[in-house]
């Protein structure tokens, strides 16, 4: 068994191929149980956003994890094998540590990254699939997180996906003052985008949401109204910009909406910015004149502005990673030991129980006590010595011989000539 990375992202897969391999978020657990149900995997998590799905994994079959992840999405696997990438142990670890270091994101250095990972080792958790190997390998990911943002500059001057709808709907309409914005969803990149746009003062700021409660408190700090999704076609119209980021598996707005919310706007401009993977708004709405619809890889060359501010960080991160992904590799190593290691304990223990009994009896007889300390002492040299004195004697055949050869070298580093007394 040995770890792995399976998944693909914005660099090996369009968004019409990711949106088909995402895992809306209420899926993930059930998702985790099947695939470590399976037996060929021991522990297992997925990291699912707009940009990558990921299956982290400890296991011997790889080839069953990609077969199962294009099974759970009904999709033939030459569909999906074109896109996907597989890392075993030392690539997977630093993959792994370069995705929570934003060095893998869309947005270089872009720090949502992070929280999504986290979430995604929470729930694999919860649903008992996380293991001693996963659950050493994103402490240290999230340790190694901190320090790249920390000793380096990657972060600086970042622009995020939320900053960049922004600049899109600037790009059409200028000053924002007089735009009236819809939040469609109320989640964490719901939030992101609501301070953004706030910051740029529109007229009017509402949510659409599947909970009524949620929509309002975030509509709330923004002095705005909120409604359900089932409202969405009486109010559409209504609005400017139009900013999308649900869970939904299937388009929350379709063509035929869009073509009524044109023809009452009058043919007035409307910006669609649809962050949600799958997308939430069909892709045939951007066919429509007065439509400016941006999915999340449109935003992809906006969100590389200032990236050459931070590219000098990225070997200073990479030098990080680096040296990181040596220690794991030494502590995995050290855990590949831990079941010899425990064999030679057992061994030693069994000889000095049976030498600390042979000297009790010796004592119990009235022997001297000197006597049965020194033969105590000889008794646990001459047994921990049989064995390696045995087959550094052992006859000279030319295989023997090399095996000695090899028995001297690890001895003389156990114990250095040096280090005698």
């Amino acid at each position: 068994m040995q770890l792995f990375a399976v998944g693909l992202n914005h660099q090996s897969a369009p968004l019409e191929i990711r949106e088909r391999i995402a895992f809306p978020a209420e899926t993930l657990a059930p998702a985790l149980r099947q695939l470590a149900a399976s037996h060929t995997v021991e522990e297992v998590a997925i990291l699912s956003t707009c940009n990558r799905t990921e299956i982290y994994c400890r296991t011997g079959a790889p080839h069953t994890v990609q077969d199962w992840l294009s099974h759970y999405h009904s999709l033939e696997r030459h569909h999906v094998n074109n896109y996907l990438y597989q890392l075993q142990q030392d690539a997977a670890v630093a993959h792994a540590f370069r995705v929570a270091s934003g060095l893998d994101s869309m947005v270089l250095g872009e720090a949502q990254i992070l929280g999504q990972m986290k979430d995604a080792v929470r729930t694999a958790a919860e649903a008992g699939t996380l293991g001693w190997l996963l659950n050493k390998l994103f402490q240290q990911t999230f340790a190694v997180a901190k320090e790249v943002r920390t000793q380096t500059e990657i972060g600086a001057n970042s622009v995020s996906m939320a900053a960049a709808s922004v600049r899109l709907a600037e790009r059409v309409f200028g000053d924002l003052s007089a735009s009236s914005v819809l939040f469609v969803g109320a989640g964490e990149m719901i939030e992101l985008c609501a301070t953004h746009y706030a910051a740029q003062r529109p007229k009017r700021i509402d949510v659409a949401n599947r909970t009524l409660e949620r929509g309002q408190a975030l509509a709330e700090k923004y002095g705005g109204a909120a409604f359900t999704l089932s409202e969405l076609p009486e109010h559409l119209a209504t609005y400017d910009i139009v900013v999308s980021s649900t869970a939904s598996s299937l388009p929350i707005i379709g063509k035929g909406l869009m073509e009524r919310v044109v023809k009452a706007r009058r043919h007035r401009p409307i910006v669609m910015v649809d962050l949600a993977v799958p997308r939430d708004v069909e892709a045939e709405v951007a066919q429509l004149d007065d439509v400016y619809l941006y999915s999340v890889d449109d935003l992809a060359h906006i969100v590389r502005e200032g990236v050459e501010a931070r590219k000098s960080a990225v070997g200073d991160a990479e030098t990080i990673i680096n040296a990181r992904v040596q220690e794991f590799r030494r502590w995995l190593s050290a855990r590949d030991a831990v079941p010899t290691i425990k064999q030679l304990r057992e061994y030693a223990e069994r000889l000095r129980s049976l030498e600390l009994e042979r000297a009790r009896k010796a004592l119990a007889r009235g022997d001297d006590p000197n006597t049965v300390l020194e033969a105590l002492s000889q008794g646990l040299a001459n047994k921990f010595l049989h064995q390696p004195l045995r087959l550094l004697s052992e006859g000279v055949a030319e295989d023997a011989a090399a095996e000695r050869d090899e028995l001297v070298r690890v001895l003389n580093r156990i114990y250095p000539p040096s280090e005698a007394r």
